[in-house]
């Protein structure tokens, strides 16, 4: 009997398991997802650390084979002996210690002292001198710095370069005014006498109409002569002297006016004697 099929069936029994999952009698097929037509191929990702790994092998193969021939290297050489770690006995001066400075002989001992003594005795017959000159042979440190044209800057710099004190004496005699001073410094941080000597240097050198000479054992001290004297109205003409040397913490000044020229012999003499007592 052959198989017989019914214009309203549900479909053919042949075909019936396939089209159960696609099929309700009377119902419509279930829609499936489509792919996007425009989705780009997927492309399997690129496996990393491969070739880092390697780099860092053989770096650590480079130092162990570095470490190896440098060790080889080595180990062929002859040994280097090292220096004994006791030094050699030095021998000892035989004899007892050297005598310690005399007073005379420590210059140290004579500028720490009474810096007035230091200073040249007025000569005999000379008179004292009738300007003021500090108190008692002691120039303070205002007293000094009211000497130059702008005594307020001045102090400023004696109290940055460390004054320490001044002492000064004078006489007038011959037609002449003499004035010295010593001042000195503590010369913590600078050479501050040898600078002050210097700077009166420079403007003794800047006087036109100057000769200057060394004087002998002081290295670079020197004496200044002014042949042109200077003239104020109302006075007379005055001629003048100076000179500028140091040594150790003191700078020495020494000035000498008149109404007269004044001979180098003169001014050298001051210089040389006064160092003499230093």
């Amino acid at each position: 009997m052959s198989a017989t099929t019914s214009a309203g069936g549900c479909g053919s029994p042949v075909r019936a398991w396939t089209e159960r999952a696609l099929h309700f009698c009377g119902g419509n097929v279930l829609e499936q997802p489509e792919e996007p037509a425009d989705r780009p191929p997927v492309t399997p990702e690129r496996r990393r650390g491969r070739t880092a790994a390697l780099v860092a092998v053989a770096a650590v193969l480079g130092v162990v084979a570095g470490t190896c021939a440098g060790y080889l290297v080595q180990a062929d050489r002859e040994p280097t002996e090292l220096p004994p770690l006791s030094q050699p006995v030095l021998p000892q001066a035989k004899g007892g210690a050297p005598e310690p400075l005399s007073a005379d002989e420590d210059r140290r001992v004579k500028t720490d002292g009474d810096l007035r003594k230091l200073l040249i005795k007025k000569p005999r017959g000379a008179e004292e001198a009738d300007w003021p000159m500090g108190g008692d042979g002691w120039l303070e440190l205002a007293g000094f710095a009211g000497y130059y044209e702008e005594p307020g800057d001045m102090f400023g710099g004696l109290v940055m370069d460390g004054f320490r004190r001044a002492a000064v004496t004078g006489w007038s005699g011959n037609d002449h005014s003499v004035e010295i001073r010593l001042i000195q410094f503590r010369q913590e941080e600078t050479l501050a006498a040898a600078e002050t000597v210097d700077n009166s240097q420079y403007w003794a050198d800047d006087e036109d109409d100057t000769d200057s000479w060394l004087v002998p054992g002081t290295g670079e001290g020197r004496v200044y002569v002014h042949n042109s004297p200077d003239r104020e109205t109302g006075y007379e003409p005055v001629y003048g002297a100076e000179a500028h040397i140091w040594r150790g913490d003191i700078a020495v000044e020494i000035w000498v006016y008149g109404s007269k020229p004044v001979p180098k012999k003169m001014i050298m003499d001051l210089a040389e004697r006064q160092m003499e007592r230093l």
